[in-house]
């Protein structure tokens, strides 16, 4: 990608010169913006299952509200269609930069008000409605973050460096699940079971507004990407991105959407749903559940920037290709690993989130290759979460479902069938889809 922007002018090129985003200032703020948005997201993941079940769903058996408090989980994938279409045009028509404020902000909001909810003691059936539409909330802040942010660093990157640009964003995911798992462990060292419940599970929710501050701040102080300024120059902008999109690239938005399917069956079975199996089933104690979380966060991030430096030199499809196949090599030892006791769990998060950090490094700049600027902010978010409503959404529930009603080994055969589709449609993806 040029280093400069195409001008009639000497001025205005100078100009446009002057505003380009440092590779720090791009990488950091595509960074603190996702580290943000997940972070947000996962509290809510490691609360579904530690406090929502007894706070939301009193009524119900232990089973049935864990799934209940799942359901209200999932629901976030569903809004994240919606928030991609919206932000997406307005990322493709306005630009990057005023999109992820707006993204940003609507996924903070909703987060805070979780924290302030009552519960089902206090208001009925009203408390579980209102989780649900603040869930929503969350989600559809997050469908217009992620595309954004994979732009702003891939839109930034010099020649040859996209898929090491398109690295830093994904990054987000495992620093922001490390530090929601780090809250709640750290809850629990200061507080009694009885007293998180009463309301220190509150504190993570409504101390997000500290982080969403700090990430408008670094987001404000970014230009827009050189690759958006020349699609404004040239004219190249449509007036509705996503008709265009379902017109024009549909192949690769179902091809897409199926690359992502392993990374996110992987990576749910591997957290949200490790942490209740742990808790719930293995009668794991809340703190020693967060440990193994935060091991694997750890993992998920050391391996991400190992991804990025892999796919430049042998080729990020190449890389992509050799990870699907061992996600589904290690779906075979799934079941032994996660019945074989605690050491043994340990082994199942290392060798997970190892395979979590090789794909999902690459997948950000994967999605967002195929589509043309004009409606890439689109695309790639819609892509990225159609893959969340076939891969995570019902995740959790599906494998917690699974091993109740058929045991372990199906829950492995269930992230054996994501990585055969995974692999399928890579191989039909040519080299400049994937």
């Amino acid at each position: 990608m040029s280093e400069t922007l195409a001008s009639g002018s000497p001025t205005a090129t100078h100009s446009n010169r002057a505003g380009l985003n440092s590779p720090a200032r791009v990488l950091f703020a595509s960074l603190v913006g996702t580290t943000i948005e997940f972070f947000d997201f996962y509290v809510y993941a490691t609360a579904a299952v530690l406090v929502f079940p007894t706070l939301f769903f009193p009524n119900s058996d232990p089973t049935t509200a864990l799934l209940a408090s799942f359901a209200t989980f999932s629901i976030a994938f569903f809004a994240r269609p919606l928030g991609a279409i919206v932000f997406g045009h307005y990322g493709d028509r306005i630009g990057r930069k005023t999109t992820l404020v707006a993204a940003l902000l609507t996924m903070g909001v909703s987060t805070v008000i979780i924290g302030l909810l009552p519960s089902y003691e206090t208001i009925g059936v009203l408390a579980p409605l209102l989780l649900a539409l603040c869930r929503f909330g969350q989600g559809f802040g997050l469908g217009g973050e992620w595309g954004g942010a994979v732009l702003l660093a891939t839109e930034n990157a010099p020649p040859g460096k996209r898929s090491w640009y398109g690295m830093f964003p994904q990054l987000g995911a495992p620093v922001g699940l490390f530090l929601s798992s780090g809250i709640f462990w750290l809850l629990l060292h200061v507080m009694s079971q009885e007293t998180l419940l009463a309301w220190g599970w509150r504190i993570p929710f409504v101390a997000s507004i500290v982080l969403i501050a700090v990430g408008l701040w670094v987001r404000l102080s970014i230009t827009e990407t050189p690759a958006f300024q020349k699609a404004i120059e040239k004219q190249e902008r449509v007036d509705v991105p996503v008709v265009e999109l379902f017109r024009n690239h549909k192949r690769s938005l179902v091809l897409g959407t199926f690359v992502a399917l392993a990374t996110f069956v992987l990576f749910y079975i591997g957290s949200a749903y490790l942490l209740s199996y742990n808790v719930k089933v293995l009668g794991i104690p809340f703190v020693e559940a967060l440990e193994v979380q935060l091991l694997g966060s750890v993992l998920f991030g050391i391996f991400i920037p190992i991804a990025g430096k892999l796919a430049e030199r042998f080729g990020r499809r190449e890389v992509l290709i050799l990870t699907t196949v061992l996600i589904g090599v290690f779906s075979f030892f799934l079941p032994g690993l996660m019945t074989g006791g605690e050491t043994s769990i340990f082994i199942f998060v290392i060798f997970a989130m190892a395979l979590m950090g090789m794909t999902y490094g690459l997948i950000g700049t994967a999605l967002a290759a195929p589509f043309p600027t004009r409606v890439r902010y689109t695309g790639s978010s819609i892509t990225f979460n159609f893959a969340g409503i076939f891969g995570a959404s019902l995740a959790p529930y599906i494998a917690t479902w699974l091993q109740a009603n058929y045991g372990m080994t199906y829950v492995g055969y269930y992230l054996g069938i994501a990585a055969v589709i995974t692999l399928v449609c890579i191989l039909l993806s040519g080299k400049e889809e994937v």
